[in-house]
């Protein structure tokens, strides 16, 4: 193996599959008959955000129960499992990791947890970086954790007295948390639904006949025929029960708005609307500044399906050089970075893509994809591209070089991880053996914006919009795998 396609193969879930990592899609249902079927299907519609782990909780009223496991939704939930968990609220949880590992069981959400008032579950999505600080005061207070995931945190803090004792018991335990955090929190009878003050992850809401929704991504309620209603604002925790819906503001809001820009780039799916943009439209406008940015005389645009597909779109459009299916996908093999094993990621990722000899044979062909993190895979596939016959390969990305790494729920690497950290574009683009290489500028990231400086792109400048006060990440301490899992 060549030295340098061993970057990051030391521990990361990501290393054999040039992409991010994201943590994980959410889905809350509170007064709809069979919540748990609906749940599923709004976590299908989620499943490109994790494949590790899924889970659903709901409740009657009067117990709440969870059904969750390792793998896939449906492998989760064969045969319409999901119809075991009975009542009209509930909430569900596709994972992947970023604090805890990943392919352990007990890390798999929604948690569940025991107080003396009840029991209650809860999904997250993000980062929590003040996770390792709460979690040692509360060891030392005699408190046990069973994860070793940072969502554990806000089931103690629900449980601590100073806490639970509050009127704004759920609204005090956010505050306490620091970081990027979308919540769905359920009791046997109330969901809660918060998004951190500075708005880094999405989170909305909806309407679904008489009852309310909520998702990650606004894609999930199309698969259900729900009615988008509106996104949880940044800083705000909103209350469902039988008396209604309530809306209450959580403290540090006006800290400054820092939406993840990589959700726009590559993790939602394109036809979700994201922080009031459609992602596909985004993309597009991606692709054409990039051949404003990076001009070239070639024959073909081709794009690494799919998350490459929009902005490749974009530029064959500016540019006026046709777009042709350079590359086939097998849809069969799934998102290689979340599989866990180096060999396995390694196998995955080689069967991912082949190359369409008859499109590139002779050709001077632009690539065009939304990242590069490690850059071993992108390297296989101008090498795929130069044996299937391709003359020139020019590569184009539709974001800048990544060189930081992400505290607040990305599976960003550490500095000696990411080829950008080390190497410059000429050199990036050497080792690539690609005849040219662009990124696109952060001008032109944020120009589809009106308020550019609501985003955050810490990854790309290192100016983190908030103290990340963990080096490693903010991975935790994993406790030994249980022996038996809860009583549903």
């Amino acid at each position: 193996m060549d030295p340098q396609d061993q970057i990051g193969e030391k521990n990361s879930a990501s290393v054999y599959e040039d992409r991010p990592g994201e943590e994980c899609g959410l889905f809350g249902v509170f007064g709809c008959p069979d919540a748990a079927r609906i749940i599923y299907d709004g976590l299908f519609s989620q499943q490109h955000r994790g494949q590790e782990g899924a889970g659903i909780a709901t409740s009657d009223s009067g117990k709440i129960r969870c059904l969750k496991g390792l793998g896939l939704l449906s492998q989760v939930f064969p045969s319409n499992r999901a119809s075991e968990l009975k009542g009209n609220l509930g909430i569900g949880h596709v994972r992947y990791s970023t604090t805890g590992g990943g392919a352990i069981a007990h890390n798999v959400q929604p948690l569940i947890g025991d107080c003396v008032d009840g029991r209650w579950a809860v999904a997250h999505n993000g980062n929590i970086v003040n996770a390792h600080e709460l979690r040692r005061l509360h060891q030392e207070s005699g408190a046990l954790f069973q994860t070793g995931t940072d969502s554990e945190m806000f089931l103690h803090l629900l449980a601590a007295p100073e806490y639970r004792k509050s009127p704004k018991r759920v609204a005090h335990a956010c505050e306490a948390l620091c970081g990027a955090y979308s919540f769905l929190i359920m009791s046997r009878d109330r969901l809660y639904a918060a998004r951190d003050p500075h708005g880094f992850k999405p989170l909305v809401m909806g309407r679904l006949g008489g009852g309310w929704v909520f998702a990650s991504e606004t894609c999930a309620f199309t698969q259900i025929g729900a009615e988008y209603e509106r996104e949880i604002e940044p800083g705000e925790l909103v209350t469902v029960d039988s008396g209604g819906i309530a809306s209450t503001r959580l403290s540090r809001v006006g800290a400054g708005l820092s939406h993840c820009v990589f959700e726009i780039v590559y993790f939602s799916r394109p036809d979700s609307r994201v922080f009031g943009h459609n992602v596909h439209q985004v993309r597009v406008s991606y692709g054409e500044r990039l051949a404003e940015e990076y001009p070239v005389e070639a024959d073909i645009v081709v794009a690494v399906p799919d998350s490459g597909n929009s902005a490749a779109l974009g530029y064959a459009r500016k540019s006026g050089i046709p777009y042709e299916m350079g590359f086939i996908r097998n849809h069969y093999v799934g998102r290689t970075f979340i599989m866990p094993g180096h060999e396995e990621r390694a196998s995955q990722a080689d069967k991912k893509l082949a190359a369409m000899p008859e499109t590139v044979r002779g050709k001077r062909v632009i690539v065009v994809d939304d990242s590069i993190v490690r850059g071993t895979t992108m390297r296989r596939r101008v090498r795929i591209l130069r044996e299937a016959g391709a003359r020139q390969v020019h590569l184009r990305i539709s974001c800048p070089p990544v060189a930081h790494p992400c505290y607040y729920g990305i599976d960003f690497p550490t500095p000696d991880e990411l080829i950008a950290s080390s190497k410059s574009v000429e050199e990036i683009r050497k080792y690539m053996d690609a005849d040219s290489l662009g990124y696109l500028s952060v001008s032109g990231l944020l120009s589809p914006f009106a308020d550019k400086r609501s985003y955050c792109i810490a990854c790309f400048d290192g100016a983190y919009p908030i103290e990340t006060g963990c080096g490693d990440k903010g991975i935790l301490d994993e406790p030994e795998e249980p022996t038996a899992g809860y009583d549903p």
